[in-house]
This record gives C-alpha cells, sequence and structure tokens, in this order.
C-alpha cells in the first residue's frame, strides 16, 4: 500500500449510490443525487466511481452532468464487462468487442474526451484478459484513459494483463468482514499498484444502516439480489450489534479506520449528505481504534 495522508481527498465517492431508481447494481432512490455530489465536492472528494450496471448508465449519466463545469479537477473511474441484454438480464463478458462499445458509451454518458481510471469490472473465465487489455492499451495511447485498472481481479489474471500494459488501479472488496487484495499484496508492492477498497461498510451492514427487520426499497438489489440473499447478512448484522455493545463502539468508525489501513482509496457509497457530513468528521477527528484487532478477530471468526 502506498503511504497517504487521509482526508477526504483520499475518499473514493461509490457511483452505485446514485442508482436511483435506474435498476442494475444499486441501493434504490436518492434524493437529489446532483446536489449530493456536489456536497461531496465541496467536502473536497476529488474521485468518483461508478460503472454502466449502476442503475443501467443512470450513475453514469449523473456524474456526467454534474461533473462537467468541475472536470479537470476531478478524477473519474468508470468500468467494463458488466453489460446487459435488452430485457435488462445482467451479462458478463470482457470480449473486446464490447469493452470497445462499454468504453465509447461510457465516454458520451459522462460527457467527457477521457476517463482517468478504466477497469475491467469482472474476470471473464471465456475470456483471456490480455485480449480486452489490448483494447484498453490502444485507448490509452489515443488519450481515452488515463490509466487501466482491474477490479475483483486474481493473481492470475494480474500476471497476463501485466503482459500487454500497466495496471496503475486495483479496486477490490475491502472490508473488517472481508479483505480480498490481501492475496495481490506481493504482485502489488511489486509494481506499485493503488489500491481501492470497496463495500466499505458491507452495503450498509457495519455502518447500522441495516437492520435485520430493514425493508429495502423495489429498485434496490438487496430487495432481489441472489449475491445479497446468499450473504448470510442477517447473521452479520447480528454480529455486528452484539460487538457494538459489548464493545460499547460505533462500528462505522472502525470500519473506515480498517479500510483508510488497509488501502489507499477507500470507496465509501452515500445516499444523503449527512452520510457524507458523518464520514468527514470522523476523518477531522481521527479518533484512535484501540480494539479494532479484536474486533476484527471476533467479526471473521
Amino acid at each position: 500500500m502506498n503511504h497517504v495522508t487521509h482526508s477526504m481527498q483520499n475518499i473514493v465517492f461509490g457511483g452505485a449510490a446514485l442508482s436511483g431508481e435506474g435498476g442494475g447494481y444499486g441501493f434504490g432512490p436518492v434524493e437529489r443525487p446532483q446536489e449530493l455530489v456536489q456536497h461531496a465536492l465541496d467536502l473536497g472528494i476529488k474521485y468518483f466511481d461508478t460503472a454502466p450496471i449502476y442503475g443501467f448508465h443512470e450513475s453514469e449519466k449523473l456524474l456526467g452532468k454534474t461533473l462537467i463545469r468541475q472536470r479537470e479537477k476531478v478524477s473519474i473511474i468508470s468500468k467494463s464487462g458488466i453489460t446487459w441484454h435488452d430485457n435488462k438480464r445482467v451479462n458478463l463478458t470482457n470480449e473486446p468487442k464490447v469493452t470497445q462499445k462499454m468504453l465509447e458509451q461510457s465516454l458520451r454518458n459522462l460527457q467527457t474526451e477521457y476517463i482517468d481510471v478504466y477497469m475491467i469490472h469482472w474476470p471473464d473465465p471465456r475470456v483471456d484478459i490480455r485480449f480486452p487489455m489490448e483494447v484498453l492499451s490502444k485507448a490509452k495511447t489515443q488519450g481515452k484513459i488515463k490509466h487501466i485498472g482491474l477490479a475483483n481481479t486474481t493473481a492470475e489474471e494480474l500476471t497476463k494483463a501485466l503482459e500487454v500494459d500497466a495496471i496503475e488501479y486495483l479496486q477490490s472488496e475491502c472490508n473488517l468482514f472481508s479483505n480480498q487484495l490481501m492475496g495481490l499484496a506481493d504482485l502489488i508492492k511489486k509494481y506499485n499498484i493503488n489500491t481501492m477498497g470497496w463495500g466499505t461498510f458491507d452495503k450498509g451492514i457495519l455502518s447500522g444502516r441495516v437492520t435485520k427487520t430493514r425493508k429495502f426499497a423495489a429498485s434496490d438489489a438487496r430487495s432481489w439480489a441472489p449475491w445479497w440473499k446468499k450473504s448470510n447478512w442477517q447473521d452479520k448484522v447480528e454480529k455486528v450489534e452484539s460487538i457494538q455493545e459489548k464493545y460499547q463502539i460505533n462500528m462505522r468508525d472502525y470500519a473506515l479506520t480498517y479500510s483508510l489501513q488497509q488501502v489507499d482509496l477507500p470507496i465509501i457509497g452515500a445516499k444523503s449528505k449527512e452520510q457524507l457530513d458523518s464520514i468527514s468528521d470522523f476523518i477531522s477527528n481521527k479518533p484512535e481504534a484501540k480494539k479494532l484487532s479484536e474486533v476484527l478477530n471476533e467479526l471473521r471468526r
């Protein structure tokens, strides 16, 4: 991990929160989303992460509309590989033609001539990663991409991708329950790769936003997605509540502390100004999390 001084400039705004009622991978309605993005800018956030699947283009379009006047002051991250059919059935493919098509569509959605960090969203077992990497390498020479990244990758995929061009960013799940970047630590160090962590609050479980009785909106993926239903989320909520009571702590603070220790750029999903403000207050105060290792051990038992 590269050592950085933590501030809101090291926080990435998670664009899945802007999916609204568009569908796809997202977390339901959000009030006045453009004001939310502007508030993130006002707090000093410079990185904005998105993907076409977030709201079926809605997240990218919203960011494009809001960031257009600030374009040179921010870094936008988007991805290829998770697309969908006309009936909105999600599809994973890293076929080069699809990679090219998705990149061009994202540039249009974001109203920009370049994307700061463009990532392959997930490994595709049917496609050698070197083929889409050739597309991205060419796009980089054309100025359409500044940096190439991989999300949710494996050591094998990363090693192959590096044969084609530099990988400057990796993005994977990183939270108190799971840190998928640990297995890539040697390669990250060897190639001096910047790291981003998604799922900082494990979709609201670690922030206290998700309770065992929480009802999710129909446009919120947590109301229907198989991956959520299989995630034993209610057991996790119970464990978090139990540990918070035992140690008299706010698990959200521990979750963010852990992520700031583990990655260069934690990704934070927020659906309100108040949620963003609470993150800003935490970083400004920088409280010590003395029992972090004990809490971590209990959560992962």
